[in-house]
């Protein structure tokens, strides 16, 4: 089959094509078709450092999330399985390849409506911004701060806030990502590059009540001080490449929570359902905005690094 190698850690050039030996897979097993891979900011990072949650010695096929149709299935599992279309992690690596095979509890029946690739782009970002909106809390009427807005994360957290009753401050890195937000419909947006964004903000709102951070580094800390007491920040990405950098005791002083959520997977599965569900019902609609072929993993590798990707950027395996 083909796939994607990552045979050591560098620039996105080091991402190479080449085959691999076709999986088989085992008992309990599922094998996918892949039609989609899911791309996100920490695999870059693992690509670029070793950082981040995978593991495993060199070379690796990379990849933790797919989209595809079940074509075949190992011992002891049901074979009615073949020909559903799913979503799966894989458990950290594979996902660069035109077939992977998965526990057979591992993959996410896509629901009827919802097409593959929007279903691939809800599989991390879509349970990431359903839990992070359940730990926050939302109240309406609460004046919510969503960084990274055009992004993956972000752009999902915008919509989900919105459904919440939350009055929605949408900031993004440059006008392109500004007019996007605009176009799809966001009433109160600011370019953080601008070095007056947290004025406009605070003009706008008074401060805020929760702010979704998935910058982090000085916009992140910039972003705290527009929170008062009651207020809760909630830390998802590391855009600028840190993490904020926000001393638990001055938070506490101004009444601020500092939450970063966890899940365990039964919880992780619940938030992948509902979003998937929400997609399926046209009320989360995900915003793809780079596609490449297989092949050009190192092109998308790079699109992600530079900041001028938008939404999510998906690998096609056609």
């Amino acid at each position: 089959m083909r796939a994607v190698w990552l045979r050591e850690f560098g620039g996105p050039e080091v991402l190479v094509p080449g085959s691999a030996p076709d999986p088989v897979p085992g008992p309990g097993q599922v094998l996918i078709e892949v039609a989609h891979a899911n791309l996100t900011f920490v695999e870059t990072l693992f690509r670029a450092t070793g950082f981040g949650p995978f593991n495993g010695p060199l070379p690796v096929i990379p990849g933790n999330g797919v989209g595809g149709v079940i074509a075949q299935v190992g011992p002891g599992v049901d074979p009615a399985l073949v020909g559903r279309r799913v979503v799966s992690s894989t458990g950290g690596s594979g996902g660069y390849a035109e077939r992977v095979v998965v526990d057979r509890n591992a993959p996410f029946e896509v629901p009827e409506g919802l097409p593959l690739d929007q279903a691939v782009a809800l599989l991390a970002d879509g349970r990431t911004a359903t839990m992070l909106v359940q730990a926050a809390g939302l109240r309406a009427g609460e004046r919510v701060l969503v960084e990274a807005a055009a992004g993956g994360v972000g752009s999902l957290l915008v919509q989900l806030a919105t459904a919440a009753g939350a009055r929605v401050v949408a900031a993004a890195g440059g006008a392109r990502k500004v007019a996007l937000l605009r176009e799809r419909g966001v009433d109160l947006v600011v370019d953080y590059r601008q070095p007056d964004w947290t004025d406009r903000v605070r003009a706008a709102t008074d401060g805020v009540d929760v702010v979704f951070d998935g910058v982090g580094g000085t916009l992140a800390r910039a972003a705290f001080d527009l929170l008062g007491a009651g207020g809760r920040m909630l830390s998802f990405g590391l855009a600028s490449g840190a993490w904020a950098a926000l001393p638990a005791d001055v938070a506490a002083a101004r009444g601020v929570a500092l939450l970063r959520p966890s899940a365990g997977p039964a919880e992780l599965r619940v938030y992948t359902e509902r979003a998937l569900a929400e997609g399926a019902a046209r009320r989360l609609r995900p915003l793809i905005g780079q596609r490449f072929p297989l092949e050009r993993a190192a092109e998308a590798h790079a699109a992600i690094e530079s900041r001028a990707t938008i939404g999510k950027t998906l690998l096609d395996v056609p």
